[in-house]
């Protein structure tokens, strides 16, 4: 009798080893799988494409027309150099009636038409104030074209983010999906041990409270993973519906040593190039300040003219008579603030002072910049350990459910060693997927900070390929 019982349960590892480390292969669709049923008119989004996606972004449109406003601006100062020409008319025409009544002298009648054009030229020779003006233009003009790169590349990193995150929530769905099926294949056991009376209805009771844990554990994982495929699609104005590459795999590998990565973040950051611009800007403000009290020296030349028709003043109205003049001025002028009190002066030592504080918050960017790229670089190097331990860990983990459950059908162990190794494999199997996940993000995070390159092979310091098997470049 016992025998007959015992030999279905010596057969539980080897269904176990085939069939409980996938995903079900036919799982009912519960009330949250319908709820995120995926729609229709699918796009295939991939990790290369993001950069490409990325410019769809509404805040990053924005920023490219606050780019072409700060070009704008800087043609009008520029035009600023050239002449300029002003056409002026009083009475285009100007009708004119009148009567001027004397009792000793004759009655004098005016009826005429008349026109008073004038153009005038204006040439700026020595304008102190110009030069000024147009070099912060082209500073402001180069300071919106790296913010729009800024912007782009830190709304690059985020997509990238929530696209690893996207990814890792789907692997979180498969893991408990195993852990499921491990649950659901340790219920049965019980059942079956219940049935043949060598079990308790406490263990069945175990079992079934641990199935439930699994299925809500199951359905936040499900939850999370549409939450960031929404998340997704929001930062790269994704209209439609889209699908990935489901697998978790390393992005790159990273070959740069530390005090590369921290020279070349510093030399190519455009934080710090705006700052240095910012510096430029309010000594150029400093200076147009001190420009106001310089002469000011320019060109005029006025043409002004008086067509006529009709008579005015005259006791008889000639209604064919006509007549015009103009005269044309040209004059070199002169225009000199010599004294406004140490206005313009103080003013100059402000901007002075504000170009200074500039310095100070380019040395605390620095120190910033440095600890996030060690920071990051330290954390890539920790999470290629954790990779690599979670590998062993999920091997040995597996070992363990195997015996325990062996273990557990012979009669010489519980259903809580059973359910707690299964525990200890599926926690293997996240710190997996999180150590993946944590790696790439600080891969994207060094990238976006150094401006170097993550490369598709893996080297050691001297670039020569890694053999230790121990090795992320070997997992």
């Amino acid at each position: 009798m016992l025998r007959r019982v015992i030999n279905p349960f010596l057969l539980l590892p080897l269904t176990l080893s085939m069939n409980t480390f996938n995903a079900l292969s036919i799982e009912k669709k519960s009330y949250i799988d319908n709820v995120l049923e995926e729609k229709s008119n699918i796009t295939s989004v991939d990790y290369q494409e993001i950069e490409k996606l990325v410019l769809n972004n509404q805040e990053l449109k924005s920023l490219q027309n606050l780019v072409a406003s700060a070009k704008f601006n800087l043609s009008s100062q520029i035009a600023k150099r050239y002449p300029s020409l002003d056409f002026q008319a009083n009475g285009l025409p100007k009708y004119i009636a009148g009567k001027n009544y004397n009792s000793n002298s004759p009655t004098l009648k005016t009826s005429q038409f008349t026109a008073n054009p004038s153009l005038n030229i204006k040439w700026d020779v020595i304008a102190p104030l110009r030069g000024s003006e147009i070099k912060i233009a082209k500073t402001n003009y180069k300071i919106a074209e790296n913010n729009y790169e800024i912007k782009k590349k830190d709304l690059i990193q985020e997509a990238r983010i929530r696209y690893h995150k996207y990814k890792k929530s789907y692997q979180d769905i498969q893991n408990k999906k195993f852990t499921l099926d491990l649950s659901i294949t340790s219920l049965e056991n019980a059942e079956t041990k219940l049935d043949a009376g060598i079990g308790t209805k406490f263990e069945v009771l175990e079992a079934e409270a641990q199935l439930s844990r699994d299925k809500q554990s199951l359905n936040e994982k499900k939850i999370e993973h549409e939450i960031n495929k929404i998340s997704l699609k929001e930062i790269l104005n994704f209209k439609g519906d889209f699908e990935t590459n489901k697998e978790q795999n390393l992005i790159g590998f990273w070959n740069h040593k530390l005090n590369k990565n921290i020279n070349e973040g510093l030399d190519k950051n455009l934080s710090l190039k705006n700052l240095i611009l910012q510096k430029a800007i309010k000594k150029g403000q400093a200076n147009s300040f001190l420009a106001q009290n310089k002469p000011n020296i320019y060109i005029s030349n006025s043409l002004s003219s008086t067509f006529l028709k009709g008579d005015s003043l005259a006791t008889n109205i000639d209604s064919e008579k006509s007549g015009s003049n103009y005269t044309n001025t040209i004059s070199l002028n002169f225009a000199w603030s010599i004294f406004d009190g140490g206005q313009n002066k103080n003013s100059y030592k402000s901007k002075i002072a504000d170009a200074e504080a500039e310095k100070y918050a380019y040395e605390n960017l620095k120190n910033v910049l440095t600890t996030r790229i060690t920071k990051a670089y330290l954390n890539l190097k920790l999470n290629e350990e954790k990779i690599i331990s979670s590998l062993k860990e999920i091997e040995s983990s597996k070992e363990s459910v195997r015996l325990s459950r062996l273990r557990y059908d012979v009669g010489i162990s519980t259903l809580k060693d059973v359910l707690l190794r299964q525990s200890e494999l599926s926690n293997a199997k996240s710190k997996k997927i999180n150590a993946i996940y944590n790696y790439n993000l600080n891969l994207d995070e060094l990238e976006r900070l150094t401006f170097l390159d993550k490369s598709k092979n893996c080297l050691g310091s001297n670039n020569t390929k890694i053999h230790d098997i121990d090795s992320i470049c070997n997992i």
